[in-house]
């Protein structure tokens, strides 16, 4: 039932009825229209006062709770709710399992419009928390105030803050004290950051003013116990910056590698600036089924190091290599796919955009001892054509993993020309996987299909297809 408020619309005992896109939850008004809603559970019967309206479907907030679902755990972290992450924390984790797979299934069934085999079951996560070898925080001296503290109306003196963006407002930090991705030192390298920043009046950074010495934060671990620090400053300060960078490797000497970049432009990213080295290596080193990765500031690298190599046994094992097949890995990156098949393959060709991400390759082959490997930069709709093929021979198996939006359509058209036996499609995003199949569908079929979970806590999901030949 709905009743106007001003104009807002309250709708009362509402049952939640699926996980949607985004990490937001679904229930539908008398009328259809779809309401979508943060931080609730399917199963929740709940009031829901609504926000913003559009031609079919409104964004709400639950104000009451009637009941709770079964389905429903209680958040581990203090930042529920608030911080942009984890919107899936007050789910329990099958729950959450069953909602990736079935959103993988509808966008494979609805975008892709594809016959489709039975799914093997979705891969879940050995660690549901502290999984993530890769946080990134931001440091502000505005952060964002609780309703408490808004509503207590008392002064408020320290307004620094280290660590995430507030949802969908770009200069907004909330000040994050426990975080449950990244294992230990994770959480006491930030906080003794801030803590030693206070104590010596090191400027935070302001976005909206562009002023302040302190500005993000990187922090890369591995499962081997590898440490990276990365200090981004807004601007030179050698006093200040030898200040806490010096701390940092007498406090942490487990830090293999302290590095930082001095960035005065109007955005944080790194890619295009020159990273420094302060104390330790210039990079850390992964390892999987014996074989070694270097990671370097700039590098991809999957950022559930466990999970990445279930990911990549999924991957080898659709591929069902003999050792005599030519397999093309196509957006390789840092060539981790390639070398991790290359051992039942006869050789393998590794395509990348990213100059950095082939120099790393190329290091990593080398460091492991692999010769039948070879690693090419250039935009994958340019250099993938019929002279390269012509030179390096044709595909057998090609193995594709590329970002979010998938591969560009001059891509699947050469695939598809060049009509290896058969493809494996590794995605991030289901619904550009979908779209990418139905192309490819005019000359293969999708034999196997399984969903691996390796973002716990989110919504996120990786899908691995195997495409055969028809």
């Amino acid at each position: 039932m709905g009743r106007k408020n001003t104009d807002k619309i309250i709708f009362t005992k509402v049952t939640v009825v699926d996980a949607g896109a985004k990490g937001v939850s679904v229930a539908k008004a008398e009328d259809g229209r779809v309401i979508f809603i943060p931080n609730v559970v399917p199963g929740d019967v709940i009031d829901i006062q609504t926000f913003k309206k559009r031609k079919a479907y409104f964004e709400g907030k639950a104000i009451n709770f009637h009941s709770y679902s079964i389905d429903r755990t209680e958040p581990v972290c203090q930042h529920f709710g608030v911080c942009g992450g984890c919107k899936w924390q007050n789910m329990l984790y099958d729950k959450q399992l069953f909602y990736k797979n079935k959103e993988v299934y509808n966008n494979l069934k609805r975008i892709g419009k594809i016959e489709l085999p039975e799914f093997e079951p979705i891969l879940g996560s050995e660690k549901q928390f502290f999984y993530r070898n890769k946080m990134e925080f931001s440091f502000s001296d505005s952060r964002w105030l609780t309703e408490n503290e808004i509503q207590a109306d008392d002064t408020i003196d320290n307004r620094n803050a280290l660590g995430f963006h507030i949802p969908k407002m770009w200069d907004k930090i909330l000040d994050i004290e426990k975080c449950h991705l990244q294992q230990d030192p994770s959480n006491a390298i930030r906080n003794e950051i801030k803590k030693f920043a206070v104590e010596h009046e090191l400027s935070f950074f302001n976005t909206r003013h562009q002023t302040g010495l302190l500005r993000t934060l990187m922090l890369r671990t591995t499962s081997t116990g590898e440490i990276m620090v990365l200090l981004q400053f807004f601007e030179e300060d050698k006093l200040k910056r030898e200040l806490i960078l010096n701390h940092l490797v007498k406090q942490f000497p487990e830090i293999t590698s302290l590095l930082y970049v001095i960035n005065n432009k109007g955005n944080d990213t790194l890619y295009d600036q020159d990273i420094q080295l302060f104390h330790g290596r210039e990079y850390i080193l992964e390892e999987m089924e014996g074989l070694q990765f270097s990671i370097n500031a700039k590098s991809f690298y999957q950022t559930n190091s466990e999970q990445a190599y279930e990911l990549y046994k999924i991957t080898r094992d659709f591929a069902g290599l003999t050792g005599e097949e030519i397999v093309y890995d196509l957006y390789t990156g840092t060539g981790t796919i390639a070398q991790f098949v290359s051992k039942k393959a006869k050789k393998v060709i590794g395509v990348e955009s990213v100059p950095e991400a082939i120099t790393d390759a190329k290091e990593n082959a080398k460091r492991n001892n692999i010769t039948n490997c070879a690693f090419f930069v250039g935009d994958m709709k340019v250099v993938f054509n019929d002279a390269f093929i012509a030179k390096h021979g044709k595909p057998d198996v090609i193995i594709t993993d590329p970002p979010r939006d998938g591969m560009h359509a001059a891509v699947v058209e050469q695939i598809l020309k060049i009509a290896p036996e058969k493809i494996v499609y590794v995605s991030c995003n289901s619904a550009t996987q979908a779209r990418d199949l139905a192309l490819l569908d005019v000359l293969y079929k999708v034999t196997r299909v399984r969903p691996v979970d390796m973002f716990p806590q989110t919504h996120h999901v990786e899908n691995v297809v195997l495409l055969e030949k028809k």
